[in-house]
């Protein structure tokens, strides 16, 4: 593990040097070595950026192309960038040359993890794949995030957000209702891929705490989505053979969808049997309790769309604020309707000082969210800010702070 002194980074702006501060997560002392670009891997770095590790974003010449995409106040610094690549440093590299391939070998000779998302042939191309790795360090965890899994037919296709959309299910429940596939409007594979990838390489940290032994884990997009779409979906296709249709009922068919007040929408779930009779009766609909059967959850179920359709009919004649308090007094999980352009004014957000404002050395002040996974022994922070491109890179390669292996 890396020592936790390092020398200080310059400033941004003034040349001068400045403190870097203690790492304090759970992870403090690992260094991670960040070969990922794009959504999926610094989603999944940046969780153990968060946790204290020391995360090194290595990036060609001209950068990871999400520095463009986004609003930016300067190119290459654009919002999407620095909300996944806060606690990073960036070093600059051209894997194309022999000095940079010799800078890499330098980096992961001091590494304790390298993760990437590079196809598997084309960085076995550059001299990296997880054989050539281990000869170099032997102990290293190697993490390949692949589009589709090394195994399979479709091994090495170029995968992206809304390919694995299409491809695991996603898209075609997104429009269900319509018959017409559609995408979610918000990178979900991407997202639910780099959470599962931070958490293969937290067992193998685990492992390796425990042995002393690296190794090479791989972690498919496709496969991961797959099974993250059908973990309620299977249905029926759950059995063998398959004893009815597959997909969640209470999801599909109109089941599930915000319910309507007079002045808007919001989200209520009564979910339990008492749920139900104590928001029927309270609204004088108690002959629903008999004629849907809601004593019994498995009939319940069976008549869910239209046991839904009557609690939104009853929604639909009160404001907001009127089916949230009575939702509440019975203790009915419900929630107002935020959208992306108020959630920050909502009280519990604020509350927990989820969004944070920081200043940037180039950037001026910016907002970003906090890590949400609290430690009571090991708290985390934001260190710093999402780097600029290579700004690292002449600290980090000249460094004599480095452990002895």
């Amino acid at each position: 593990m890396r020592s936790q002194t390092t020398p200080p980074p310059n400033d941004a702006t003034t040349g001068r040097t400045q403190d870097v501060p203690a790492r304090t997560g759970p992870l403090a002392g690992i260094r991670v070595l960040d070969l990922t670009a794009v959504v999926l891997g610094p989603v999944a770095t940046q969780v153990l950026a968060d946790y204290g590790a020391e995360v090194i974003k290595v990036e060609p010449p001209d950068g990871d192309l999400m520095r463009a995409n986004g609003v930016s106040r300067t190119p290459g610094m654009s919002s999407t960038f620095m909300n996944i690549n806060r606690n990073k440093s960036s070093v600059c590299i051209d894997l194309k040359t022999e000095s940079g391939k010799a800078a890499l070998r330098q980096l992961i000779a001091d590494s304790d993890v390298l993760v990437h998302n590079i196809r598997v042939k084309a960085i076995e191309r550059l001299g990296f794949g997880y054989e050539a790795v281990a000869q170099m360090n032997p102990g290293i965890i190697y993490c390949a995030a692949t589009g589709f899994g090394e195994g399979g037919t479709f091994a090495g296709q170029p995968a992206f957000d809304d390919i694995i959309q299409g491809a695991c299910g996603l898209a075609h429940l997104v429009g269900h209702e319509t018959g017409v596939p559609d995408y979610p409007p918000t990178l979900l594979a991407d997202k639910i891929a780099g959470l599962a990838t931070a958490n293969a390489i937290l067992g193998a940290l685990v492992h390796k705490a425990r042995t002393g032994e690296g190794q090479y884990v791989e972690v498919p997009m496709f496969e991961t989505m797959v099974a993250f779409t059908m973990t309620e979906h299977l249905g029926g296709h759950g059995f063998h053979p398959a004893i009815g249709d597959a997909g969640y009922a209470r999801l599909l068919k109109g089941g599930r969808k915000p319910s309507p007040t007079r002045d808007g929408y919001i989200a209520v779930l009564p979910y339990t049997e008492q749920h139900w009779k104590s928001f029927f009766h309270r609204f004088g609909r108690g002959e629903f309790i008999d004629q849907f059967n809601i004593s019994s959850r498995v009939e319940r179920n069976k008549n869910i769309q239209a046991i839904y359709a009557e609690l939104r009919k009853i929604t639909a004649q009160y404001t907001t604020q009127e089916m949230m308090d009575v939702c509440r007094e019975m203790d009915i999980p419900v929630a107002e309707m935020y959208s992306i352009h108020t959630i920050q004014s909502h009280p519990h957000v604020q509350s927990t000082g989820l969004f944070q404002t920081m200043t940037h050395p180039t950037e001026g002040d910016i907002v970003t969210t906090r890590p949400t996974a609290l430690f009571s022994k090991t708290p985390t922070s934001i260190y710093k800010p999402a780097p600029r491109l290579g700004e690292d890179t002449e600290r980090i390669l000249q460094s004599e702070d480095r452990p002895q292996r």
